[in-house]
């Protein structure tokens, strides 16, 4: 497994100066070559706020799907300009690291999924977005965070109750759907919902005891925890033993914390995610006072894309990520679906 990374491979700190130059030559650049800048909410502070949009990995891709520009410099990791190439396939789409990979993504491929597929014929395959486009032209339905939930329902109602669902590629968000659907109480159901082993090692990096230390440090605080999370589970056995009042708990996609934290702009709250996802955070409310669930939930991938290397990837014209046709086709489907479903 993945560990998370040491401060030493994190990429070196930009001062001032140099963001304000680098900015600069990004922005003319990006003008230059009629290119949008989409930035996930896990990158780097500056490239967040260079960006013409940020997101998360749904709101992005309907950004991508939306845009009239020709050149779409995506910050973020290779999935997610595939996702952007699959939709926008008449547009050159460029990502500043071909070495930005995701290990959830990688911890399952096609042969694997038609294998499983073979396992159990004439069931429903709901995969997360964060997959390649290979894996998604074998899928019926994508799905992130913030809706992987609605399109399970959504299976079941299009397929009926009894529908086979194929569910992955991350467990822990297998599990929060288990939970929230309610069929944890029905072992029939259960039994017909079935879950890749797959994680992110930046979020199963943060771990029950990171809660159970932080939950001492600030007692008051509430609790703001992704999905993909190895916590989450523990939260859940807090609030079931009555250590933490259910209200201060909060289940959410990288959207959902942004809306709640701008609904909820004073207080104190622990950050269960990619510690990127701070800034946009602090931006939404200046007033809360954050708090990392774990200081090193950085993902490594993520922080490859940098200032330097989007302006080296527009003024070059590097690196183009291109799905093949045939591929595309196929994945545009499932890609689709998730997006109608919202």
């Amino acid at each position: 497994m993945l560990q998370l990374p040491t401060a030493q491979e994190l990429p070196r700190k930009l001062g001032e100066e140099e963001i304000a130059t680098l900015t600069g030559e990004v922005r003319a650049l990006a003008a230059e070559r009629d290119a949008v800048i989409l930035a996930h909410n896990y990158q780097l502070p500056e490239l967040q706020d260079m960006a013409d949009f940020v997101g998360d990995s749904l709101g992005l891709s309907r950004q991508a799907a939306a845009t009239d520009a020709e050149v779409i410099e995506f910050c973020g990791v290779h999935f997610m300009a595939e996702t952007a190439s699959v939709l926008c396939p008449e547009k050159t789409v460029l990502i500043a690291d071909l070495g930005a990979g995701c290990s959830l993504a990688e911890s399952i491929n096609a042969d694997q999924l038609r294998a499983w597929k073979a396992e159990h014929p004439g069931a429903k395959v709901v995969m997360y977005v964060n997959t390649s486009a290979a894996v998604k032209a074998e899928t019926d339905y994508c799905c992130t965070s913030s809706n992987a939930v609605a399109v399970v329902e959504h299976v079941w109602e299009e397929h009926g109750e009894d529908t086979e669902i194929l569910f992955g590629p991350d467990m822990w968000l297998g599990a929060f759907v288990e939970r929230e659907t309610g069929i944890t109480e029905d072992p029939e159901r259960r039994a017909r919902f079935h879950i890749w082993d797959g994680e992110c090692h930046v979020h199963a990096g943060i771990r029950p005891k990171d809660i159970t230390t932080v939950r001492e440090e600030h007692p008051n605080a509430e609790f703001l925890i992704h999905p993909e999370c190895g916590c989450a589970t523990q939260a859940m056995e807090y609030v079931a033993a009555g250590d933490i009042d259910p209200n201060g708990v909060h289940m959410l996609s990288t959207g959902g914390m942004l809306s709640y934290m701008e609904e909820h702009p004073d207080g104190e709250y622990i950050v269960a995610t990619e510690n990127g996802m701070l800034h946009p955070l602090q931006q939404a409310a200046p007033k809360a006072k954050l708090v990392e669930a774990n200081r090193m939930a950085f993902c490594k991938y993520m922080k490859m894309i940098t200032l330097p290397k989007v302006r080296d990837s527009l003024r070059d014209f590097k690196y183009e990520v291109k799905v093949p046709p045939e591929i595309a086709k196929r994945a545009t489907v499932p890609i689709e679906r998730m997006v109608a479903i919202g």
